[in-house]
């Protein structure tokens, strides 16, 4: 069946983006007009966000996110057959950073959020970078989609560390000068193991891993957005979160994050994965102060 399927995604792949823009279309007009796919978390997630827009602004952030979704969507079944200077086109940046990192012989972080094209901007990083880049990630339940994304995403030279085995993923790279891609936007499941932070005004738990992991070894941390020059094209931004982590205080790089992607979100809020149900853990006294 992997077989089946990924033949018939490569072929589809085969043909030109604005074509397979026309199937985007399609899927936008079905899972935002008709079938209203997570419209509600959507609009819900918009209004604590922006409170101080009028409704019929934040539809249309919701109508450009959708847009964006799909169009995600279509872009990642190309890059199954898509060339280097594919993906040097559609995705560009400015590297310097992480090569002045490299020549101190330092390896680093970056951390990101759900920002879109993230499957574009793995490519483009591990084409870019003088690092080897490694990226973690949560290996999906379908065995045959989980095989089909681990090809496409190491396709130009990305390392995957499975999230649910990072220490011994991690083990075989140790010596290397590497960057870590991280999605630090993400919450864990029990409320009292992460950091409470403000985020768009309300008390927001973000996951402790990607700060503690730079503090403890004092690595330094890149934070990076994506902004969408035109429909298929983006450009790929970064900016120094901390060079020293190891000097900060617990909780003081994971706020600087935080603020850091508040203020993208409100730049672009029409790039940022409004779906998933960010605030869906309300903060108590009990599981500690807010930051």
């Amino acid at each position: 069946m992997y077989y089946v399927v990924y033949g018939f995604l490569y072929a589809l792949s085969l043909f030109p983006l604005r074509a397979l823009f026309l199937l985007s279309d399609l899927a936008y007009f079905l899972i935002y007009h008709v079938f209203g796919y997570r419209k509600k978390v959507v609009m819900q997630n918009l209004s604590i966000a922006f409170p101080n827009k009028t409704e019929e602004e934040r539809k249309k952030i919701a109508s450009k996110f959708y847009r964006n979704l799909t169009d995600t969507f279509v872009e990642t079944i190309k890059l199954i057959s898509a060339s280097p200077a594919f993906v040097n086109r559609h995705m560009t940046g400015d590297y310097s950073i992480f090569q002045r990192i490299y020549e101190q012989g330092r390896k680093c972080q970056i951390h990101t959020g759900h920002n879109f094209n993230w499957e574009l901007s793995n490519a483009g990083l591990a084409l870019n970078m003088p690092q080897k880049l490694l990226v973690v990630y949560m290996p999906l339940e379908s065995k045959i989609f989980d095989r089909i994304f681990m090809k496409l995403r190491t396709r130009f030279g990305s390392v995957m560390l499975s999230a649910k085995d990072m220490r011994n993923s991690i083990l075989p790279h140790r010596g290397d000068i590497y960057t870590l891609g991280l999605v630090a936007d993400q919450s864990p499941a029990n409320p009292r193991a992460g950091y409470w932070v403000n985020f768009f005004g309300r008390p927001t738990i973000f996951v402790k891993a990607p700060e503690n992991g730079a503090r403890i070894a004092n690595i330094p941390v890149v934070f990076m957005q994506i902004t969408r020059r035109k429909r298929g094209y983006y450009q790929i931004h970064f900016e120094m979160g901390e060079e020293h982590p190891a000097q900060l205080e617990r909780g003081v790089l994971t706020k600087r994050y935080v603020q850091y992607l508040e203020r993208v979100i409100g730049e672009h809020p029409e790039m940022w994965l409004w779906s998933h149900r960010r605030w869906k853990l309300d903060w108590k006294e009990e599981y500690g102060e807010v930051l």
